[in-house]
């Protein structure tokens, strides 16, 4: 805000001093609205006015049953990594912090490789195993019998290699979330809960995860959406998920533009709706650290439009100085 003096006792002979506060004025950010107002009208005259995006195709297979398969399989793809990556990740970061140098160090080491190698490599050793292992075997290891024996090829197929890659990597990476959460927590109530008896496994349930998930959700819902685009990666062993599908039509169609249009959209609709579950998650383990939580999607558009009044404040809240 800015102060101008419109009168002065000099002028008028009046002892008050007439004041006008008008609102400090920023030209600069007017510029840059019109800039990107300027870049969004561009972008969207393009989109609807280039023919060569052919829309009416992009609305022909939106709704494909071969589109809809491979939307289905990204889901499916998706949700069997992160529970695999999750469940994994949670022992390896245990495992990590333990003082046995031989878990801590197995763990690193299992860290350490599949962070440490592209996705897309580890994918394609996964589908190649049975050159490296044609026949894989349970049994007595160096000497013993075996008790079964399988053909890697008939075991190892696409839809196993892609949930094998995906799930391994995605493990070693909630390891290192998890540890995160969990060091985050202050050494002392560990300290209390072990004095009054409580197990390990018990106060890693009941005490620490509870309050790491705070650190651990937002990253890890992060890893969600990340994992969802990555599944694409498959695709190079032939697993059908959403981009295998759309190729699969525009090698046939050559409509490549408009199918690869249909996979980017799916997407994008889908990542939406799990960032909507992963803020709704967020606002949840907020509620204990948190006096006032953030307004819902649906209250921020309220607000905005006016339909919401403000809420009123708690008793606590009155009875505190301002």
């Amino acid at each position: 805000m800015s102060i101008k003096e419109t009168g002065s006792t000099e002028m008028s002979g009046d002892p008050t001093i007439d004041l006008v506060i008008r609102p400090a004025r920023h030209p600069w950010r007017w510029v840059a609205v019109a800039f990107v107002a300027l870049l969004a009208a561009m972008t969207v005259h393009t989109f609807f006015t280039n023919p060569r995006f052919e829309w009416s195709v992009v609305g022909q297979y939106f709704t494909s049953d071969t589109i809809l398969l491979g939307v289905r399989r990204t889901l499916e793809l998706t949700a069997i990594a992160m529970v695999m990556g999750v469940v994994l990740g949670v022992m390896l970061a245990v495992m990590r912090l333990s003082p046995n140098p031989v878990l801590s160090g197995s763990s690193w080491l299992f860290v350490w490789f599949f962070r440490g190698s592209p996705l897309l490599v580890q994918l394609l050793l996964w589908y190649n195993l049975s050159a490296l292992f044609p026949n894989i075997s349970l049994g007595i290891p160096f000497f013993g019998p075996d008790f079964v024996q399988l053909d890697a090829n008939a075991l190892i197929t696409p839809y196993i290699a892609a949930i094998l890659g995906l799930g391994l990597n995605e493990a070693a990476y909630s390891a290192e979330i998890i540890r995160a959460g969990i060091i985050s927590i202050d050494h002392g109530q560990t300290e209390a809960a072990q004095s009054i008896g409580m197990s390990r496994w018990r106060l890693l349930r009941r005490v620490v995860l509870p309050q790491a998930m705070r650190v651990i959700i937002p990253p890890l819902g992060n890893d969600t959406i990340n994992m969802l685009k990555m599944s694409a990666l498959v695709s190079i062993i032939a697993v059908p998920e959403l981009l295998f599908a759309a190729q699969t039509i525009y090698t046939r169609t050559f409509e490549t533009i408009p199918l690869l249009m249909v996979a980017v959209i799916w997407y994008l609709i889908i990542v939406s709706v799990l960032s909507v579950i992963q803020y709704y998650i967020e606002r949840h383990y907020a509620r204990g650290s948190s006096r006032n939580l953030p307004a819902t999607p649906w209250q921020s558009i309220g607000s905005f439009l006016g339909l919401l009044r403000a809420r009123p404040l708690a008793a606590s809240e009155k009875r505190r100085p301002s």
